[in-house]
């Protein structure tokens, strides 16, 4: 848990450096151009993944003891990753062709795809082995932190910025390769079952439809029937939220692999007692953070965000609630219900 709280430490203190930067060069409109394109790429990043990252990490969890299963299953969900994300890039590709506007944004947004297609952080997660995801993030990260104060100048380089975003992803997630040969022996060709993943993975993509599509939708409909400004203001507003939030869901990421593996092992009592102390730690946590944000929004917006960004003041203030409802479906999905095989009653 100590190097997946300290990551969030870091995740949390990195954006309060390169937000006020980057919304005083790009302005409300490269803020917004750059909120709208990625929240449209996003709904075939979320297709693209069909539940394989939470269903995986899972799995992994369940497994991790008998290394030919779990050998198995990494490449039987890895290439079924492949096939899904694979589907989603073409009809991406589809739809870049007739979008019309802003095209060379659109196909820069692309390159995540990539790095979905290639991502095996759900793999270690299932392990527990955060140390190797926590320091290549970090890493990634600062590296991005460099060239964003290096090379984005003007508002004529947010494609500049869009791509130094996208392709730190997909280099960060070529960087976990040289790790695998430690647990994932030669694939069986002949011995891998795709097929049978495809019900489980289903079954817990589609509550996932419900939460991940309500995070870009709102950019995407104000995008295209306010202007992209708007859809920048939210996306700063909810930048912010998702910064208190990272902290308030940190448990679940690092309980959910240890909650599987103790309900694998038949230890129920384990999995309450840390759902319990989870719950509390979270609660703790975020109604102070809810009501500590509401109260600072009209100071912290004019400071944090500079000139030109006056609105997502009240959208802060608006938006600040969800930290103690996502915060709590967090602890009761996320860290209960996904490794106690309950998804199906969401």
């Amino acid at each position: 848990m100590l190097w997946n709280m300290s990551y969030q430490v870091f995740i949390l203190l990195l954006p309060i450096v390169t937000i006020p930067y980057v919304s005083r060069v790009l302005g409300p409109t490269g803020i917004g151009i750059n909120a709208f394109t990625n929240s449209i790429v996003q709904y075939f990043v979320l297709f693209g993944t069909l539940g394989l990252t939470m269903y995986g990490n899972r799995e992994v969890a369940y497994n991790r003891d008998n290394k030919q299963k779990l050998s198995n299953l990494f490449w039987e969900l890895s290439l079924l990753r492949l096939i899904t994300t694979g589907t989603s890039a073409a009809v991406y590709i589809g739809f870049i062709v007739i979008s019309g506007q802003y095209q060379t944004f659109y196909l820069i947004q692309g390159l995540l795809l990539i790095a979905t297609a290639i991502d095996m952080s759900w793999f270690f997660q299932g392990l527990e082995e955060f140390r190797i995801t926590v320091l290549r993030n970090t890493l990634v990260k600062i590296v991005s932190l460099i060239l964003i104060f290096t090379l984005v100048r003007t508002k004529n380089d947010l494609w500049l910025y869009i791509l130094i975003l996208t392709g730190s992803q997909v280099l960060g997630n070529v960087t976990l390769f040289p790790y695998l040969r430690s647990y994932v022996s030669k694939p069986r060709w002949h011995r891998l079952q795709l097929l049978s993943h495809l019900h489980p993975t289903i079954e817990m993509f589609i509550p996932q439809i419900a939460t991940q599509v309500y995070l870009q939708v709102n950019k995407t409909m104000l995008g295209a029937l306010v202007g992209v400004q708007a859809s920048g203001f939210y996306d700063n507003s909810d930048k912010i939220v998702k910064i208190l939030l990272a902290v308030v869901t940190a448990t679940g990421t690092v309980l959910l692999p240890h909650s599987a593996h103790s309900f694998a092992q038949g230890r129920h009592d384990k999995v309450e007692a840390s759902l319990n102390k989870s719950m509390h730690f979270i609660l703790v946590l975020a109604f102070p953070m809810t009501a500590g944000l509401a109260g600072i929004a009209p100071v912290f917006t004019q400071v944090f965000f500079g000139a030109g960004f006056e609105p997502v003041s009240n959208l802060l203030m608006i938006e600040s609630v969800v930290i103690v409802l996502i915060g709590i479906s967090n602890a009761t999905g996320v860290q209960y219900l996904l490794p106690t095989d309950l998804v199906q009653t969401v």
